[in-house]
């Protein structure tokens, strides 16, 4: 109940910004911290009087994330920054009408989240990602490993719409490449050791860690499993390189935020959505881990930034 106490009163003209977290990650914290630093650069700040955030993060309970939506509702806040999609999901499902800032999402169609006609929610905007980077990522592995036959295996949370996406896109790409892939299902994060240590039993010779939401929340579990049994992890997430994966082609998640965040400084600016739709987010990079790159003799070229 502690997370639905009530803030101090705020004087009326000043916006209050309902910032919604699924769960602790140190990866998807760096978008709150782009999207408030955008905020800042536009000039709006807890510090200058002229916004007021409340932040609450479920810590990785649907039930606890439920009940949070529900409070930025009681509280009436101007708008909401969900981050990662299980707060968007969350947020929409609330059938609120208070303008939705996502970040650390798909795209509404991978989120399942348009009507029937395709259409997203009319308050949604913010910044999304589409599956078609995951290509370039997951070809990082034969490029970087260079080995003629190659096992990868993967996690996925089956409950995640995205999950669901980027596992069949993986599994064309993967026969297209004459790579083998292994993948299992995990439903929480309770279950990633268990069946990352089934995974790693197959003779696996790399690991791709997409973008899932029980992936990003259990890395460290994941990483702890694949070092022991000498196998390098690959990713489409800049944010899980510093965590231990060798290298990846994706989303820088600061800039995510960051991009999210501006966004919303032209809602505050302007009062109104309008010119506001949501987008796909702006920054991807390569990116490795030097330390973890050298530790299992992988040379990574210099066209790679190295971030670790």
């Amino acid at each position: 109940m502690a997370v639905l106490l009530s803030c101090n009163s705020t004087p009326s003209n000043v916006p209050v910004i309902g910032f919604v977290d699924a769960f602790e990650d140190n990866t998807i914290a760096q978008a709150k911290k782009g999207f408030f630093d955008a905020l800042a650069q536009k000039g709006y700040s807890e510090s200058k009087g002229n916004i007021k955030v409340i932040y609450r993060n479920a810590q990785g309970n649907i039930p606890t994330l439920t009940q949070i939506v529900k409070y930025m509702q009681s509280e009436q806040v101007t708008l909401l920054a969900t981050c990662p999609s299980l707060s968007t999901v969350t947020a929409v499902q609330s059938k609120t009408t208070i303008p939705i800032f996502m970040m650390v999402s798909p795209m509404p169609d991978l989120m399942k989240i348009t009507d029937a006609t395709g259409k997203a929610p009319a308050n949604l905007f913010g910044v999304g990602e589409n599956l078609a980077y995951i290509d370039t990522s997951f070809l990082l592995i034969p490029t970087l490993l260079q080995k003629p036959q190659l096992t990868v295996g993967m996690i996925f949370n089956q409950s995640e719409p995205q999950s669901v996406e980027a596992i069949e896109r993986i599994k064309s790409l993967a026969a297209s490449n004459n790579i083998n892939l292994v993948y299992l299902p995990v439903n929480t994060s309770a279950d990633v050791q268990l069946v990352t240590q089934s995974l790693l039993s197959k003779k696996i010779d790399a690991f791709f860690a997409n973008p899932d939401n029980t992936v990003f929340a259990s890395f460290e579990t994941i990483a702890k499993a694949c070092n022991q049994a000498k196998v390098p992890i690959f990713t489409s997430e800049a944010g899980l390189v510093s965590r231990g994966a060798i290298a990846a082609f994706g989303a820088d998640i600061y800039d995510w935020g960051f991009q999210s965040g501006e966004q919303a400084a032209q809602y505050l600016a302007q009062g109104n959505t309008n010119g506001l739709t949501y987008t796909i987010v702006k920054t991807r990079k390569r990116v490795y881990n030097a330390s973890v790159a050298a530790a299992f003799g992988v040379k990574v070229p210099a066209t790679f930034q190295a971030i670790q």
